[in-house]
């Protein structure tokens, strides 16, 4: 099973994409297989203008397409998630996401922002036509402190929330994967 982390941060380094990572992390110790993608590193104009013939954006579009799972981060900015991601997600197809399964995260200054994953951020995602759209995990960056030696330690509530979200999309993943072989079984005895 892959799974794609799909980084929206415009900036670098990114408390974004360190949770990111520490979810990345997580799920291959549960044997999923992640991949990176960082929407700020494709060609900006490209992007803006939809250039689908553009070898950067058509890749991109092509790991969305191949994964199972999609663990979607972005920054909150002006009470929604970051310009960069609806410029890519923008590029999608209307069912983009179809059969996939998708983990929202995001961080932001205050937790007056957290509702912004599910009134801002899960809408547009869930247009994409996913199988379904696990419970986000949003924080903010004092309860996401980076040691420069031991890396991204989150607070224990925080902490909570990743085990959950990891655990869920790991469970979420077995079950797609045994419904395939099931799947794939009914149709070779047919």
């Amino acid at each position: 099973m892959t799974v794609l982390l799909l980084g929206a941060s415009p900036s670098s380094p990114s408390t974004t994409w360190r949770l990111q990572q520490l979810v990345g992390e997580r799920l291959a110790e549960r044997g999923h297989r992640t991949v990176a993608l960082q929407v700020r590193e494709l060609p900006a104009q490209a992007l803006l203008r939809a250039d689908l013939k553009d070898p950067a954006i058509l890749d991109a579009v092509a790991r969305v397409r191949d994964a199972e799972a999609i663990v979607v981060g972005t920054p909150i900015y002006k009470a929604s998630f970051s310009g960069v991601l609806k410029a890519f997600l923008d590029l999608l197809p209307q069912d983009g996401l179809a059969h996939k399964l998708v983990l929202p995260l995001a961080t932001g200054g205050s937790q007056s922002h957290m509702l912004a994953l599910d009134y801002a951020l899960r809408p547009v995602l869930a247009s994409l036509a996913p199988r379904h759209v696990l419970p986000g995990i949003y924080a903010t960056p004092e309860q996401l402190p980076w040691d420069q030696e031991l890396g991204l330690r989150p607070v224990r509530a925080i902490a909570a929330r990743i085990a959950a979200g990891v655990e869920q999309l790991h469970d979420e993943l077995q079950r797609a994967a045994r419904h395939n072989v099931t799947t794939r079984q009914g149709c070779i005895h047919e």
